[in-house]
């Protein structure tokens, strides 16, 4: 017989309906859905950063210069390229209210523009107004725009006057939108707005202080970003200026979603994983139900593969059904709830149809079918001519033929290999598979156990009958039990993960920080104010600790001559600024891994002592040289030791020092943390606040919330994506219930033949459902605690501790589910009469 033969097989068994295969296609279905709606959702911000590229950066082009402001050549060629250019300060500074004899003090991100802000888009303000209306402010006072948090904080009005340094403004308008907010990245504090030309007498942009100055460019149309790109790195790269264009707004944010999007897609996996044992099982039982038919046909001389062909022709075309409908899902879903999602994101997005994540989640459909299909389908063959009898199936061998355990490995390893091109994230796709392998092998061992520990204690629970029935039915094959371990346990386990890492991170950041952490950090300090500075603390006996360091800022452009980025890659370390200090000798308990520090007085040529772990990272060794960009101007220098830097305690560290005479000369502030009992910051922050206004004060604990709020999101965005994998093993769950209504039927008409009582009954089936859903939360915790463990530990390199709450949710949810599935299909055996189910047996 032909595959022909097989197709009109297949055809006619397809005429029986969906009858068997509805939890199967919602397995399917709901995995692919989420793969495909989270790689639309992705899409559309891609889409939305590119199309509104220009309004996110506020202008074609931008150049960026680390504290100062660009050079007559530098200014004279952006004048040359551009029609128009608008020059941004952006700086940290501290908002000041004087209020009947009290003072009020607010941490704000100043951005300090010029006339011709914003060259793309424009800036929204509460009561409406122009920008430059409103920047020139009231009553001989420059104006000024605050975001609504800082003036509620504060507790301003419109009309109301504030400081900045030692300059006053008058509050013209609540800022509720700035086009290029996106492109601004992180800050520690709420917008506030002025004109640069106000600030000339606020003592802010000394030279020195932390600032960042942004050149923003309205090229001509039909300019060639890429060759100006070019054009400008080869003319003032080694001046530490950083490029960013239209192509990509904000690379920061794009970046983000990508990374975020391809975890979630990951996540999605493992929920694809936790609906192909739905799937598997859903097979299984359906060809479970078709011995008597395998058997005929075998009988009437059908062969091995004509019945595989049969039937993988028939799942095939289920699965693409299955496959069909998820994709549907995906794609329309984010469009409906679009208004939701762009009201929650800061960043733009357009919403459509995009082929390549349908079709990306479409190839991990088709893969995880095949993979989870095979294994049953395999078995099948297996069913010989004279098993005309009921569960033939459950005798045949446990492994398939060998040529099949090929094609399913070399399944899996297509779903891995095209997960890690498609994520980009190799490490990350190998340790998701590794958990979920590491997962999946737990659970079955789990449930293997399960069932022979019930079969060593049910004929020990003598005078309990309801348990030693729910005990038996366990230890048996029809209950599923592996079913219901392996599925609600995957889903219980990504969620118990998710947990335990989201509770150990903010445990890292809002836990035991605050313990060890300064109670502020000090920045922008003269010189010629560190001396009263450190007078005022070191007499205060609430104080406990000061640190200081003189701080400078610059880019690492060369490493032995090459370019820093061709050496050491992306490294964080050279994806921006990072800052650089200057001592004669080592900090207070530094530890030198390697070398030699200078000598006092050295004044040789420039050393370097660099962070360990980075150098380690980055492949440097002692005697390789650098090239750092401090405020336009090339510092080489010679690595000469490495040091321990610890940046947990969020006290003073530097990746980066240098001997003092390499520096000397270069306009540079200090920064200092304080240490201090938490009643007296804050009679400190005002003292320091009124002897130097140029100061800037970020308290600790509020950037650790700060940081919080942002981690809570990314928790959210977790939990969702485990949330549908946990959804999907509920499914597998109530598949395996319905699944195995027939056998509770058959049992309940038995025990109440022997006059047992309804109730009696259904705490049998309660208890069963209870002991498996136990069993299922309890591995889960396991497995989850295990992976958070790896990835608190190797990943987010923070201490690990078992969030508990978490822990017991995660049982308890696991009990609930098997208990309310159980009991949901517990009634219809329960009022089905002995007779007729006897009957129908004999």
């Amino acid at each position: 017989m032909s595959i022909a033969t097989s197709a009109r097989f297949a055809r006619r068994e397809l005429r029986g309906g969906l009858r068997g295969f509805r939890i199967f296609l919602a397995c399917l279905a709901l995995g692919v859905a989420a793969i495909a709606a989270v790689g639309s959702v992705r899409s559309a911000i891609e889409a939305g950063l590119e199309r509104e590229g220009a309004a996110l950066l506020g202008g074609d082009a931008e150049l960026d210069f680390t504290y100062r402001f660009a050079t007559e050549t530098e200014r004279a060629w952006m004048d040359e390229v551009a029609d128009t250019v608008s020059e941004i300060a952006d700086f940290r500074s501290m908002a000041v209210v004087d209020r009947n004899g009290e003072t009020e003090r607010g941490l704000t991100q100043i951005k300090a523009v010029d006339a011709a802000y914003p060259l793309v888009g424009f800036v929204e303000l509460s009561p409406e107004m122009p920008l430059p209306d409103a920047l020139a402010g009231a009553d001989g006072l420059p104006g000024a725009v605050m975001e609504r948090a800082l003036i509620d904080r504060l507790g301003l009005g419109v009309g109301d006057t504030f400081r900045l340094g030692t300059q006053d403004f008058v509050l013209m308008a609540t800022l509720a939108r700035e086009p290029d907010s996106a492109a601004g990245g992180f800050g520690l504090g709420p917008r506030t707005i002025v004109l640069r030309s106000a600030l000339e007498n606020a003592q802010l942009l000394a030279p020195g202080t932390l600032f960042n100055s942004k050149y923003r460019l309205d090229l001509p149309d039909g300019t060639d970003l890429a060759a100006l790109e070019a054009l400008s790195r080869d003319q003032f790269e080694a001046t530490g200026m950083r490029w960013t264009d239209a192509r990509n707004g904000a690379p920061g944010v794009a970046e983000f979603v990508d990374r975020l999007g391809a975890f979630l897609v990951l996540v999605g996996l493992s929920g694809l994983a936790v609906g192909g044992v739905g799937v598997s099982a859903a097979v299984r039982a359906y060809l479970a139900g078709k011995t008597s038919v395998i058997a005929t046909l075998r009988t009437l001389g059908a062969e091995r593969r004509v019945i595989f062909q049969t039937y993988f022709l028939q799942i095939g075309v289920l699965s693409l059904l299955g496959i069909v409908i998820g994709l549907a899902l995906g794609a329309i879903v984010p469009i409906a709830l679009a208004p939701i999602i762009e009201a929650r994101l800061p960043i733009p997005a357009s919403f459509t149809i995009y082929p390549a994540p349908l079709f990306e989640a479409a190839i991990y459909g088709l893969l995880t079918a095949f993979v989870f299909t095979l294994w049953p389908l395999a078995r099948a063959e297996d069913v010989r001519a004279a098993t005309l009898f009921r569960d033939a199936l459950d005798k045949a061998r446990m492994l398939p033929r060998p040529s099949y355990l090929l094609w399913i490995g070399l399944g899996l390893g297509a779903l891995l290999g095209i997960a890690g091109v498609f994520s980009g994230t190799w490490w990350l796709t190998l340790w998701t598979a590794g958990g979920i392998a590491f997962a999946l092998g737990l659970l079955a061992l789990a449930a293997t156990l399960i069932r022979w520990l019930s079969r060593k204690i049910a004929p020990r629970a003598k005078g309990r009958p309801a348990l030693r029935w729910a005990l038996g039915a366990i230890s048996g094959t029809r209950e599923g039990a592996a079913s219901v371990v392996l599925s609600l346990g995957l889903g219980l386990s990504v969620l118990a993960a998710v947990g335990q890492i989201d509770g150990n991170l903010r445990n890292a950041i809002t836990g035991n920080l605050p313990d060890i952490a300064p109670s502020y950090f000090f920045v922008d300090i003269q010189r010629d104010q560190m001396p009263g500075y450190t007078e005022r603390l070191e007499n205060d006996p609430a104080v406990s600790r000061i640190e200081s360091a003189p701080m400078l800022r610059g880019i690492i452009t060369q490493i032995n001559g090459q370019r820093a980025a061709d050496v050491a890659g992306d490294h964080w370390v050279l994806s921006g600024d990072r800052g650089i200090t200057y001592s004669e000798t080592p900090a207070e308990n530094t530890r030198i891994t390697d070398g030699e520090w200078w000598p006092e007085g050295y004044t040789g040529t420039p050393q370097i002592s660099f962070a360990a772990e980075e150098a380690e990272e980055m492949g440097l060794s002692i005697g390789d040289s650098m090239t750092i960009n401090i405020l336009g101007r090339d510092i080489t220098g010679t690595v000469t030791s490495f040091r321990e830097v610890d940046f947990s305690t969020a006290g003073i560290g530097f990746i980066l020092s240098m001997n003092p005479a390499a520096l000397q000369g270069a306009p540079h502030t200090f920064i200092s943390t304080v240490y201090a009992e938490d009643q007296a910051e804050t009679q400190i922050l005002r003292d320091i606040a009124n002897a130097y206004p140029n100061v800037t004060a970020i308290r600790v604990r509020d950037a650790i919330d700060r940081v919080s709020e942002v981690l809570s999101g990314l928790a959210a965005a977790t939990s969702y994506g485990a949330a549908a994998t946990l959804l999907t093993g509920f499914l597998v769950l109530i598949g395996a219930a319905a699944a195995g209504t027939q056998a509770r039927t058959y049992e309940a008409a038995v025990l109440k033949t022997l006059g047992a009582t309804r109730q009696r009954i259904l705490v049998s089936f309660a208890t069963r459902a209870a002991l498996l859903g136990l069993g299922a939360g309890a591995v889960a915790l396991a497995a989850g605690i295990a992976g958070g463990w790896a990835v608190s530990t190797y990943v987010m390199e923070t201490d690990f501790t078992v969030i508990w709450p978490s822990a017991f949710a995660i049982v308890i949810g696991g009990v609930s589910a098997t208990l309310l599935a159980g009991l949901a299909f517990a009634w219809g055996p329960l009022a089905a009469r002995p007779a007729q189910v006897l009957r129908g047996r004999e």
